[in-house]
Protein backbone atom coordinates (compact mmCIF):
# COMPACT_ATOMS: atom_id res chain seq x y z
CA UNK A 1 0.00 0.00 0.00
CA UNK A 2 1.36 3.47 -0.70
CA UNK A 3 0.65 5.91 1.68
CA UNK A 4 -0.71 9.50 0.80
CA UNK A 5 1.99 11.82 2.84
CA UNK A 6 -0.09 14.79 4.10
CA UNK A 7 -2.95 16.09 6.09
CA UNK A 8 -0.88 15.90 9.30
CA UNK A 9 -0.92 19.32 11.06
CA UNK A 10 -3.56 21.89 10.43
CA UNK A 11 -2.95 24.44 7.31
CA UNK A 12 -2.48 27.94 8.56
CA UNK A 13 -6.84 28.77 7.15
CA UNK A 14 -8.26 25.76 8.22
CA UNK A 15 -6.59 26.37 11.81
CA UNK A 16 -8.00 29.94 11.48
CA UNK A 17 -11.06 28.38 11.06
CA UNK A 18 -10.70 26.59 14.03
CA UNK A 19 -9.76 29.50 16.27
CA UNK A 20 -12.00 31.88 14.94
CA UNK A 21 -15.34 29.46 16.15
CA UNK A 22 -16.62 29.59 19.38
CA UNK A 23 -14.08 28.89 22.35
CA UNK A 24 -16.91 28.72 24.98
CA UNK A 25 -19.02 25.57 23.79
CA UNK A 26 -17.61 22.05 24.48
CA UNK A 27 -16.47 20.45 21.12
CA UNK A 28 -16.00 16.70 20.22
CA UNK A 29 -13.04 16.25 17.18
CA UNK A 30 -13.19 13.68 15.07
CA UNK A 31 -9.87 11.59 14.80
CA UNK A 32 -9.30 9.30 11.56
CA UNK A 33 -5.64 8.29 11.29
CA UNK A 34 -3.39 5.91 9.13
CA UNK A 35 0.13 4.88 10.38
CA UNK A 36 2.92 4.70 8.54
CA UNK A 37 4.43 1.01 7.95
CA UNK A 38 7.58 2.86 9.80
CA UNK A 39 7.38 5.88 11.63
CA UNK A 40 9.49 9.02 10.00
CA UNK A 41 11.47 10.35 12.82
CA UNK A 42 13.60 13.55 12.22
CA UNK A 43 17.17 12.91 11.70
CA UNK A 44 18.07 14.78 14.84
CA UNK A 45 15.39 12.68 17.19
CA UNK A 46 16.48 10.04 19.30
CA UNK A 47 14.04 7.52 18.27
CA UNK A 48 15.51 8.12 14.13
CA UNK A 49 17.46 4.63 13.72
CA UNK A 50 14.79 2.81 15.56
CA UNK A 51 12.64 0.49 13.26
CA UNK A 52 9.10 1.63 15.22
CA UNK A 53 6.31 1.50 13.03
CA UNK A 54 3.71 4.26 13.32
CA UNK A 55 1.31 2.39 15.32
CA UNK A 56 4.21 2.12 17.96
CA UNK A 57 5.21 5.51 17.78
CA UNK A 58 1.83 6.95 18.10
CA UNK A 59 1.62 4.70 21.14
CA UNK A 60 4.35 6.97 22.42
CA UNK A 61 2.62 10.00 21.25
CA UNK A 62 -0.18 8.83 23.28
CA UNK A 63 1.61 8.25 26.39
CA UNK A 64 3.73 11.64 26.39
CA UNK A 65 0.51 14.15 25.71
CA UNK A 66 -2.23 11.64 27.47
CA UNK A 67 -1.13 14.08 30.63
CA UNK A 68 -1.82 17.11 28.79
CA UNK A 69 -4.88 16.11 27.52
CA UNK A 70 -6.34 14.54 30.73
CA UNK A 71 -4.81 17.75 32.34
CA UNK A 72 -7.14 20.06 30.35
CA UNK A 73 -9.80 18.46 30.66
CA UNK A 74 -9.98 16.22 27.63
CA UNK A 75 -11.95 12.61 27.33
CA UNK A 76 -11.97 10.08 24.71
CA UNK A 77 -16.00 10.00 24.34
CA UNK A 78 -16.01 7.01 21.50
CA UNK A 79 -13.51 4.49 20.22
CA UNK A 80 -14.09 2.40 17.33
CA UNK A 81 -12.29 0.43 15.01
CA UNK A 82 -12.44 0.58 11.10
CA UNK A 83 -14.23 -2.31 9.42
CA UNK A 84 -15.30 -1.12 5.82
CA UNK A 85 -15.84 2.03 3.62
CA UNK A 86 -19.74 1.83 2.59
CA UNK A 87 -19.80 5.80 1.14
CA UNK A 88 -16.72 7.12 0.52
CA UNK A 89 -13.10 6.49 -1.37
CA UNK A 90 -12.80 2.63 -1.34
CA UNK A 91 -9.00 2.90 -0.67
CA UNK A 92 -9.56 4.78 2.05
CA UNK A 93 -9.12 3.41 5.40
CA UNK A 94 -8.17 4.18 8.76
CA UNK A 95 -5.82 2.38 11.60
CA UNK A 96 -7.74 3.69 14.90
CA UNK A 97 -10.68 6.52 14.65
CA UNK A 98 -11.71 8.21 18.16
CA UNK A 99 -13.70 11.34 19.18
CA UNK A 100 -12.23 13.32 21.90
CA UNK A 101 -14.17 15.45 23.65
CA UNK A 102 -12.83 18.84 25.38
CA UNK A 103 -14.67 21.25 27.84
CA UNK A 104 -14.38 23.93 24.84
CA UNK A 105 -11.56 25.05 22.59
CA UNK A 106 -10.26 27.07 24.88
CA UNK A 107 -9.12 23.90 26.36
CA UNK A 108 -7.81 22.00 23.03
CA UNK A 109 -5.90 25.45 22.16
CA UNK A 110 -4.12 25.01 25.93
CA UNK A 111 -3.25 21.14 24.63
CA UNK A 112 -1.62 22.05 21.58
CA UNK A 113 0.45 25.29 23.07
CA UNK A 114 1.60 23.14 25.92
CA UNK A 115 5.26 22.75 26.00
CA UNK A 116 5.00 19.01 27.15
CA UNK A 117 2.45 18.63 24.33
CA UNK A 118 4.99 19.80 21.65
CA UNK A 119 7.13 17.69 22.49
CA UNK A 120 5.07 15.01 22.25
CA UNK A 121 3.53 15.69 18.71
CA UNK A 122 6.69 14.65 17.38
CA UNK A 123 5.51 10.98 17.72
CA UNK A 124 2.32 11.97 15.68
CA UNK A 125 3.82 13.79 13.36
CA UNK A 126 6.72 10.53 12.82
CA UNK A 127 3.52 8.08 13.31
CA UNK A 128 0.94 9.50 11.25
CA UNK A 129 0.60 9.15 7.23
CA UNK A 130 -2.70 10.58 6.66
CA UNK A 131 -5.33 12.06 8.83
CA UNK A 132 -8.39 14.21 9.26
CA UNK A 133 -9.12 16.14 12.38
CA UNK A 134 -12.58 17.10 12.09
CA UNK A 135 -14.28 19.75 15.08
CA UNK A 136 -18.21 18.97 15.98
CA UNK A 137 -20.21 21.10 18.43
CA UNK A 138 -22.39 19.24 20.41
CA UNK A 139 -26.28 19.11 20.15
CA UNK A 140 -29.24 18.41 21.82
CA UNK A 141 -29.95 14.72 21.73
CA UNK A 142 -33.26 13.58 19.75
CA UNK A 143 -34.51 10.20 19.76
CA UNK A 144 -35.86 10.66 15.77
CA UNK A 145 -33.13 9.83 12.99
CA UNK A 146 -33.86 12.75 11.40
CA UNK A 147 -34.73 15.84 13.71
Amino acid sequence: MTYIDHYVDPSPELFAAFKALSRETPILMLNMLRFRDLAAYPENHPLANQALTGADAYKNYGRESGPVFSRVGGEIAWRGNYETMVIGPNDEYWDTVFIARYPNAHAFLEMVTDPDYRVAVVHRQAAVATSRLIRFGESDYTPGFAD
